[in-house]
């Protein structure tokens, strides 16, 4: 594996089940895995940058980020535009870049970054262009199961 200076997730199927508790006043809740909180700290530990970069506009998804101390881009609509900025903007080669995706939103910017990689449970055209499918499915530790992955590959 190349030298990773920045991983990217999708939140909504990789740090969630893709699943959304809906109340009756119109704020949504989700379920996040603490495993993965602590793969993310252990990753910061590594020495490398993560950003969470979704479509998702709900404020839970901030809050989780806020909570692993990590940034977040919202609200994105063409996720490989803005992976292209935050590369130029930070000087990150893109062959250095895992984005960790589920769906077809995921597309674009998983054929263009060095290291796409799939939830267990992504769409079957997310598995097909990932360079690897991880065995957890979205929010059961899709995170946790990377870090597994790259300290092994490090070794």
């Amino acid at each position: 594996m190349a030298e990773i200076q920045l991983i990217i997730y999708d939140f909504d199927g990789v740090m969630t089940d893709n699943k959304v508790f809906l109340m009756d006043d119109g704020h949504e809740a989700v379920v996040v895995n603490r495993s993965d909180g602590l793969a993310v700290a252990k990753i910061k530990e590594m020495g490398i940058s993560q950003i969470i970069v979704t479509s998702e506009t709900n404020p839970v998804v901030a809050v989780r980020a806020r909570k692993l101390g990590i940034p977040i881009l919202q609200a994105v609509t063409d996720k490989k535009t803005a992976v292209k900025k935050l590369l130029k903007e930070r000087g990150i080669d893109v062959n250095n870049v895992v984005f960790i995706g589920n769906d077809l939103n995921d597309e674009d910017v998983m054929r263009f970054i060095g290291w796409p990689i799939a939830s267990g449970d992504a769409c079957p055209r997310i598995k097909k262009i990932a360079r690897v499918v991880l065995s957890a499915n979205g929010g059961c530790g899709v995170v946790r199961e990377f870090l597994n992955f790259l300290t092994k590959e490090a070794r």
